[in-house]
């Protein structure tokens, strides 16, 4: 039977990453592997061919992977194999999946897709082929450079992996404005690899060559290890003259592109708002720091500016905002250095606060941009909680006058709800990764909105002549960015006039451009470098992302139509988008499916490989506490994994919570936790900064059902996310997604991560405390928590279990009776009265008798 096979895909503006990785044995050989991307007028078209073979006896599996950019719609791929040729078919997503659901209803299993970083997603086919057969891989996808800080990039991430006797890259440009500049970049080149790099450049053409030789691509000599492992990045900026921007026309469509150059930067009045709740603990608060020391220097003189924190308290640096002298900035980073973080979480508090120093703000320049950039990494848990509440707050309150950004920080965040608040006042959302460089992702961020020219900015066309015309009025313009509108030329019209109304920081503009619509058409005829009907395809990549954008802001009916608008023209000019996914016929074998997934998609616990299977997390029922043991064949009690003698959670009986059991150290006593925070935002546990290791979890909807755990090593940089239906290793930006359904184990330099199939989870690393979570499915699906080894914590180790490896004593009186049920409990400077309870320890064998432990009630 055919097999068609869906894979999810993510993209990133002006970035293509290229990983071609193949069975480990020797015998199937990439022998030819091409890059070939032409870029005309910004819009990229890219096909990437790879040609493997088996030279095997036998059958062997190869694999074609690729990273691509975020942005990036697929618009084809196909496999050939023995002269057959198995091509992809683009379908509305809704019938994609239905055939998908049936697929995975008789057994056959789902594509791989993984998230890789900020900027990728690896795109990811297996096929087998026989003895001696080769196979072809062709992939193609088209998007629209962005320009951001005045440069357009490529950055193909090159990883064959092996040696390539063909392996070549060709960028071609071509640009009619003229080519200002173009530099290429490289994170592996040597000496010897510079040879096989060219480049030709006249006014507006440019042609890089990448074609190394084998021995070039030789690490050593007398080895077979490749060189060709990192970044290859060409970047480049086009001539502008002050116009009225330029237009480019092709069979009727055109492309209208404005980057106004060397105008005066209105001032700023920007207020910062800057989470400071539990979850920013650590690393985060430190990055956040660090980054806002850098934005600070970057304030201009005429600049207005404050600083806004808050957990479930919201603090005003000061009462209004202040000029950016250096000594206010001074003062500001004093406040900037002292950031600690812990509480809650009033996000609609904070903003509010916000809008109201703006509106009671005095002195400010008349002529001026206010902005508001809010920096959270969790959900609402203090005031407001509500987000569709908070967003009606905000924007009523903002009224249209300000422009908000709103930055999310790692994966706890709900970035729909960022993105819907951002886009319905005037700015944008974007995510910050829980990277090594998420301070330097902060200060991009700012730079990029760090210099407004315009405001207010009106592209205007003539009404009667103009079809499907893409946005065209833009609330504000940044200095190294660019306006782009599109659309569709009717017959009739020879001239194209173009206004733009514009204000600056001195005065109002106006201006204007006449385009001869048969003159600009000359200009791309028998253009070698151009493919096909561009602009057109241009159009419909602008449209379609624009159409989305609007949707997410917009009422449930104009949401549905915009929706609708945008899936139209997905299939017509078949492009993988949020609303298509696209089948990929592969010979005799399973169907998989190929979705393309919004940032809001990448979100912990939901972003998931296709296939992966979601459980609903839902907390035990009827929490009814008990202090005596109940018996009986209808009281059944569910083990989780025995063996193990330090921390774990169990659940009791079947109509109660489960149980955290811990050991205190150095004291013939147990400890049972109830840990109650209804609250999403994940309850940091354990932190040991000699050990390297922190753990957070996240509860469902009952006491101690924790629905995830986040492991973090400082050394492997390694973060383990388990969730009750995958689990996630990230290391140096790469991501591994490991499955319930299978053991499994890797290591990582020392690092030992082990999956024993639908039970647990261990990680261990030499001289550290080794973490076990364990996988209970029933009634509803949680995960237990180990720790073992525990004498290796260091007297520094802190958090909700932490704190009771180091500084719990239980009060020891021996004048009192042994079988007391009540005693007092000291931990972190705190007195707890804690109750003796008996409870099933499924560490033990599972016919034993229960435990006697001292149950203690926490509110993080």
């Amino acid at each position: 039977m055919e097999q068609r096979t869906l894979l999810e895909l993510m993209v990133f503006s002006s970035l293509i990453v290229l990983s071609e990785t193949i069975d480990q044995k020797p015998a199937i050989e990439i022998y030819s592997l091409h890059v070939d991307c032409k870029v005309t007028s910004r819009f990229a078209h890219t096909v990437i061919t790879s040609k493997i073979v088996n030279r095997a006896n036998e059958s062997q599996e190869a694999t074609f992977e690729v990273e691509l950019p975020k942005t990036a719609f697929i618009t084809n791929f196909s496999i050939s194999i023995d002269g057959e040729v198995y091509p992809g078919i683009i379908k509305e997503k809704a019938a994609a999946q239905n055939e998908y659901d049936t697929a995975v209803s008789q057994g056959q299993s789902a594509g791989l897709v993984k998230i890789t970083d900020r900027k990728l997603e690896k795109f990811h086919v297996s096929v087998n082929i026989a003895a001696t057969s080769k196979v072809t891989f062709e992939l193609t996808y088209e998007e629209l450079l962005k320009r951001q800080l005045g440069k357009y990039e490529l950055l193909i991430k090159v990883q064959p992996k092996q040696l390539v006797k063909h392996f070549q890259i060709d960028v071609h440009i071509f640009e009619p404005q003229g080519i200002h500049f173009l530099e290429t970049d490289s994170t592996f080149m040597t000496n010897e690899l510079t040879e096989a790099l060219t480049t030709v450049q006249n006014e507006t053409k440019a042609r890089v060559s990448f074609k190394p030789t084998l021995d070039q691509q030789k690490k050593n000599p007398e080895l077979g290890e490749t060189l060709l492992n990192g970044d290859f990045v060409v970047r480049y900026d086009v001539k502008r003259e002050a116009t009225a921007g330029d237009i480019q026309i092709v069979n009727g469509y055109f492309v209208h592109y404005f980057a106004p150059q060397e105008m005066p930067v209105f001032p700023k009045n920007v207020i910062f708002v800057i989470d400071r709740s539990g979850s920013m603990t650590g690393r985060k608060i430190e990055q956040t720091r660090d980054a806002l020391l850098k934005i600070l220097q970057d304030l201009r003189p005429e600049d207005h500016f404050s600083f806004i924190t808050f957990n479930n308290k919201v603090v005003e640096w000061k009462s209004s905002l202040l000029p950016a002298t250096e000594e206010n900035v001074a003062s500001a980073a004093a406040l900037v250095q002292t950031l600690t973080a812990r509480g809650g979480t009033d996000i609609n508090g904070a903003l509010l606060t916000a809008v109201g120093m703006l509106e009671q703000a005095e002195g400010l320049p008349e002529r001026s941009v206010s902005m508001i950039i809010l920096l959270t990494d969790g959900q609402p848990t203090s005031g407001e909680r509500n987000v569709e509440a908070i967003q009606e707050n905000v924007q009523k309150a903002i009224n249209g006058k300000y422009a908000l950004f709103c930055l999310g920080f790692g994966f706890d965040v709900s970035y729909k709800f960022l993105e819907k608040m951002a886009l319905s006042n005037g700015g944008i959302a974007r995510r910050i990764y829980e990277n090594a460089d998420a301070a330097l992702q902060l200060q991009g961020f700012y730079q990029e909105v760090a210099t407004p020219i315009l405001m207010q900015i009106e592209m205007q066309y003539p009404e009667n002549s103009i079809e499907g015309l893409t946005k065209n009025n833009f609330k504000l313009f940044f200095e190294g960015s660019e306006i782009i509108v599109s659309g569709k030329i009717s017959d009739e019209l020879d001239l194209l006039p173009v206004e733009i109304k514009a204000q600056s920081h001195t005065s109002n503009l106006t201006l204007t451009e006449e385009a001869n619509v048969k003159e600009k058409e000359q200009v791309f005829q028998n253009q070698k470098y151009i493919f096909g009907n561009f602009i057109e395809r241009l159009w419909a990549y602008l449209n379609i992302q624009q159409l989305l954008e609007k949707a997410i802001s917009a009422q449930e009916e104009d949401q549905k139509a915009l929706e609708a608008q945008a899936l139209d023209l997905s299939l017509q000019y078949s492009f993988v988008t949020p609303l298509t996914s696209m089948v990929v016929t592969k010979p005799q074998q399973q169907e998989e499916l190929a979705n393309k997934p919004t940032e809001a998609d990448n979100e912990k616990p939901s972003s998931l490989p296709a296939g992966g299977t979601h459980r609903l997390m839902s907390g035990l029922r009827g929490g009814r506490r008990h202090s005596e043991l109940q018996t009986g064949s209808n009281r059944k009690m569910f083990s989780t994994v025995s063996r193990f003698r330090e921390a774990v959670i169990a659940q009791p009986i079947a109509n109660e919570y489960p149980q955290l059991l811990l050991q205190l150290p150095r004291q013939n006593e147990r400890i049972c936790l109830n840990i109650d925070k209804r609250a999403q935002t994940p309850v940091h546990l354990l932190s040991d900064p000699e050990q390297g290791l922190t753990v957070t979890g996240k509860l469902g909807h009952g006491i101690n059902h924790f629905v995830q755990f986040d492991i973090n090593y400082v050394n492997p940089p390694v973060q383990i996310h388990v969730y009750t239906h995958v689990i996630l290793v990230s290391y140096n930006n790469n991501n591994s997604w490991l499955s319930w359904a299978k053991s499994a184990s890797s290591t990582i330099q020392g690092l030992r991560v082990s999956v024993e199939k639908e039970r647990s989870v261990t990680a261990s690393l030499p001289d550290t405390v080794t973490v076990k979570i364990s996988l209970v499915k029933f009634p509803d699906d949680f995960l237990g928590l180990y720790f073992l080894d525990t004498e290796r914590f260091s007297d520094k180790v802190t958090g909700v279990l932490g704190q009771f490896y180091s500084k719990a004593q239980l009060e020891s009186d021996s004048s009192k009776d042994q079988s007391a049920v009540e005693r007092l409990l000291r931990v972190s400077g705190s007195e707890h009265k804690v109750s003796r309870l008996h409870k099933k320890d499924y560490r033990l064998k599972s016919d034993s008798e229960p435990v006697s432990c001292w149950s203690i009630d926490l509110t993080p």
